[in-house]
């Protein structure tokens, strides 16, 4: 649902650029292939912090094509696209949010900031009084 799919450009410097079709606004780059993965990660949730920025839904992830490499999202960063997505849908803001729950401000920006990790126990208290619930599932890796 979430997870993306990325390609690997040649830049003109050494290294690669890395570019997602679906988050057309990710840019990022790594000095090799391992490294570029590892920074896809980041540049990834750098961009889902965009979106919430600029008020937009996040949106899902298509299958990957020929040549693209899949990065799998953290559990928590997952969470956190369904409940900001939810709030989209429902038109809400951080602040409705903040008055749903009944915390701080602080603590409702937390629970949708991308660059900030939330503690599980949050985000599903959080989905539960959207009406969510969070399903986890294992594969193989």
């Amino acid at each position: 649902m979430y997870d993306y799919a990325i390609r690997f450009e040649q830049d003109s410097t050494p290294g690669l650029a890395v570019f997602c079709r679906d988050l057309p606004e990710l840019n990022s780059f790594g000095n090799d292939r391992e490294h570029a993965l590892k920074e896809a990660l980041d540049a990834i949730e750098t961009t889902l912090s965009i979106y919430v920025d600029q008020r937009r839904a996040i949106p899902q992830a298509s299958a990957p094509q020929d040549g693209e490499y899949i990065i799998h999202l953290p559990t928590v960063t997952v969470a956190k696209i369904v409940l900001w997505n939810t709030m989209m849908e429902r038109d809400m803001r951080k602040a409705d949010l903040c008055r749903l729950l009944g915390i701080h401000q602080a603590q409702g920006d937390r629970l949708v900031d991308f660059l900030h990790t939330s503690k599980m126990e949050q985000l599903e208290m959080a989905l539960a009084a959207l009406g969510k619930r969070l399903s986890v599932s294992v594969e193989a890796a």
